[in-house]
């Protein structure tokens, strides 16, 4: 357990609490955890942890420049993906975590290749969906992170397994607080 191992740890809290509250400052701290977390998760040979880092600091910057845009009020309602999207997404989630797996396993020394990576394209399209203001992001948190905890427990990980379980605690809180939001903008209409 190393000192940028506890920073890591405490951004990442801290970049998670600030999403459920809607807060645009989730971003710049997100993006400071990314960092460090790339940095970790790329000595441990997590390969496409790595990558899901790199893709999260990009998503965090489009997600913090969408969200700066105050002229734009339906840019800060929470809202739901339509039914037609639950079989694109499921295919993409499928599709690429089998391909990044077997690129992973076949062409590279990554650990947990196919459970890396699984968990990862479940995090792109959770990241994505945060950006949309989407409620179904928190569902996908709520899956990944199990993953993640016994990931980053067997690469000897212990914060960041314990980051893990307080994610999928605070997915569980974000999921009842944006669902809380979504119906009071609803009853607002």
């Amino acid at each position: 357990m190393s000192p940028v191992e506890i920073i890591g740890f405490v951004f990442g809290v801290a970049g998670v609490w600030l999403t459920i509250k809607e807060n645009i400052w989730c971003f710049p701290v997100g993006i400071i955890n990314v960092l460090i977390t790339a940095y970790l998760v790329f000595n441990k040979a997590l390969f496409a942890d790595t990558l899901q880092q790199i893709v999260y600091f990009i998503l965090l910057v489009a997600g913090w420049i969408k969200w700066s845009r105050g002229n734009d009020t339906s840019i800060f309602k929470v809202s739901v993906i339509e039914k037609k999207c639950y079989l694109s997404l499921s295919i993409i989630l499928i599709a690429g975590s089998l391909a990044m797996g077997y690129i992973l396993k076949n062409f590279s020394k990554a650990t947990f290749p196919f459970w890396d990576s699984a968990a990862t394209v479940i995090c792109f399209i959770a990241q994505w969906l945060i950006a949309k203001r989407k409620i179904e992001n928190w569902l996908l948190w709520i899956i990944a992170n199990p993953i993640y905890i016994i990931i980053y427990y067997l690469k000897e990980m212990p914060f960041y397994s314990i980051l893990s379980i307080i994610y999928f605690l605070m997915a569980i809180r974000g999921w009842y607080q944006w669902k809380k939001s979504y119906v009071k903008q609803s009853n607002a209409l």
